[in-house]
């Protein structure tokens, strides 16, 4: 068995690098440019949106852990197909449990079917957003202790990226073929309890802005292309998609229970620094 990860410098990717390499399953890495690795994870040199550029990494592989949006997504199962890959873990989204149209949902759906046609198995995963996502502040607080937060009266279910790196690790290994797997974080925290957590680790008196909905619009549109900026809105103000319900995936998959963002912030305080 041998794994090909793409992203694999990103949080997910990094993620199932890190889960892959800890159960000793021998992987290859799609990066652009060197970097340390695990033992036992192997560098794959090419670019994602190329297919072309790691081809001849593809013999000799069993499955992919698959990032969704990307160029040339038929090329790379295709070439996938002919090497003999058996099976493809997608990382898609919790935006698909809403209206398939929008931008966001658009680009995952399209991966899913991607995979769905290409005569291999499959597994989709379709996380909350991640714990990671707190690094958005880290430019605040390099400023001062005050956060400024969107949608301040969602709760959100965040995940932990290891715990989708585990659960693609068991998926990858053929256990889960034709699952779509909706995954959570342990618990949902309104963005001020996701400060004080945050406070409280770093040692730090943080306080929170809670942004009115016309000022979070404004800094999503001036953040990212105006449909992309529309879908997360609508997702969380309106609440077309399901980050607060919680579930048991993450235990049910892993055996173990679902990281929670304390764990997260602790393990990464230095990058607040």
């Amino acid at each position: 068995m041998t794994i090909l990860i793409t992203g694999a410098t990103g949080n997910a990717g990094g993620a199932v690098v890190q889960s892959l390499a800890a159960q000793g399953i021998p992987a290859r890495a799609l990066i652009r440019a060197a970097t340390e690795l695990p033992a036992g994870i192997e560098p794959v040199y090419g670019d994602l949106n190329r297919p072309e550029t790691f081809a001849d990494a593809l013999p000799g592989v069993t499955g992919i852990f698959l990032l969704s949006g990307y160029q040339g997504l038929e090329e790379l199962l295709a070439n996938a197909v002919k090497s003999g890959v058996r099976n493809v873990v997608v990382l898609s989204s919790s935006s698909l449990d809403g209206e398939l149209t929008n931008a966001v949902a658009a680009y995952h759906h399209a991966t899913e079917e991607a995979a769905r046609a290409a005569g291999v198995e499959w597994t989709f995963l379709r996380p909350n957003s991640f714990m990671s996502n707190t690094l958005r502040w880290h430019d605040q607080l390099q400023a001062g202790d005050e956060v400024r937060v969107q949608f301040p009266d969602v709760p959100v279910a965040t995940i932990h990226p290891r715990d989708i790196g585990d659960v693609a690790a068991q998926a990858l290994q053929g256990r889960h073929n034709g699952e779509i797997l909706r995954l959570t974080g342990p618990v949902a925290l309104t963005p001020a309890e996701q400060v004080a957590i945050l406070a409280e680790t770093l040692g730090r008196p943080l306080t929170t802005y809670p942004m009115t909905r016309a000022e979070t619009h404004a800094e999503l549109n001036a953040s990212m292309p105006e449909p992309y900026a529309t879908a997360i809105e609508s997702f969380f103000a309106d609440g077309t998609i399901d980050e607060t319900s919680t579930n048991d995936t993450v235990q049910n998959v892993t055996g173990h229970p679902a990281r929670t963002l304390r764990s997260w912030i602790e393990e990464n305080a230095a990058r607040f620094a």
